[in-house]
């Protein structure tokens, strides 16, 4: 009977943003808007710093390839949620879906190993000044983005396979603006609790864990920099941790709520929202933050977007 049952589903249709009505040609607009000053905002970031040798140093390069990572993560889903805002048939394929699932998820756990490893480099550099270049040489940086690339990659494929082996009924409708773990979990045709307590154990594991890494790494970083005699010193000094600390509490905030929860789902507005805030609004406010609070970044890119008219510039005298 539990094979009669079993679903052999080849498609699933996304409903993404219901009831938007006459709204869907500027929400349209809005989204592919975010979308592109995403990927320019976080490219230019990341051009900027490969390209300027002033910035070849540990912060930026972390940064360059926290920016290098977003331009991966918005591309997993956002254009699909653009197409599916102009398209009346909002299918994706079952592998489609599982491959959107895990990359989302892979780019996503890479982005928690990679703010740790932000943190660590600025607790070093601020508690352990005179240790840090011995320390945090370049081989180690690259070892380090390298073990944050893998590790994240290697996260999710024991819960992809799981998901992959749920038989699904006929009903194949996905409550979500992407594919993901809880909504796949709730069109199952059998008990998922298996599921949900994995999803739960992997998630509580990438996030608390590397949440508390960060946190702790802070508190010790705050407590060196209370102890700078001057107000310009310790303006100075926490001023290179603001920006990373404003990021990691917008992304961790949302997805902590998210993922690190034994319920499939608490109200489908509410992982609507929380999504629309780590998968769009963390990548595009990430270039922003990173540059207004940032006047070497700044300096470096404005030297790189006019250099060519600097180099002209002799040749009318």
């Amino acid at each position: 009977m539990e094979q009669h049952n079993k679903s052999t589903l080849t498609e699933f249709v996304l409903l993404g943003f219901p009831n938007v009505g006459h709204v869907k040609g500027w929400l349209f607009v809005l989204l592919l808007m975010a979308y592109l000053f995403t990927i320019c905002g976080n490219l230019l970031i990341f051009l900027v710093i490969r390209l300027n040798v002033a910035l070849h140093t540990p912060m930026y390069h972390f940064v360059s390839v926290l920016s290098f990572l977003e331009l991966w993560y918005t591309a997993t889903t956002i254009p699909k949620m653009l197409a599916n805002l102009l398209s009346k048939k909002k299918t994706i394929s079952f592998a489609g879906c599982l491959l959107q699932t895990y990359f989302f998820h892979s780019l996503g756990a890479s982005e928690c190993y990679l703010l740790t490893a932000m943190a660590y480099d600025r607790y070093l550099a601020i508690c352990r000044p005179l240790h840090y270049p011995a320390i945090m040489t370049t081989t180690l940086c690259a070892k380090m983005a390298a073990c944050c690339w893998t590790c994240g990659f290697l996260c999710p494929i024991s819960e992809v396979i799981l998901v992959s082996q749920l038989p699904f009924c006929a009903y194949n409708e996905i409550p979500h603006i992407f594919c993901d773990f809880p909504p796949l979990l709730s069109l199952a045709c059998k008990d998922t609790s298996t599921n949900v307590l994995v999803d739960f154990a992997i998630n509580a594991f990438i996030i608390l864990i590397t949440f508390l890494f960060i946190m702790v790494s802070y508190g010790r970083i705050i407590g060196a920099v209370l102890k700078i005699k001057t107000a310009a010193g310790r303006k100075k000094a926490f001023s290179t941790c603001a920006s990373h600390l404003i990021v990691v509490l917008i992304f961790f905030g949302s997805i902590i709520f998210m993922y690190v929860r034994l319920k499939k789902s608490y109200s489908l507005t509410l992982d609507r929202t929380l999504a629309v805030v780590y998968s769009v609004l963390t990548p595009l406010a990430n270039p922003i933050i990173y540059s207004l609070r940032n006047k070497e970044l700044i300096k470096a890119i404005k030297r790189t977007l006019f250099r060519k008219g600097e180099k002209t510039s002799p040749v009318h005298h």
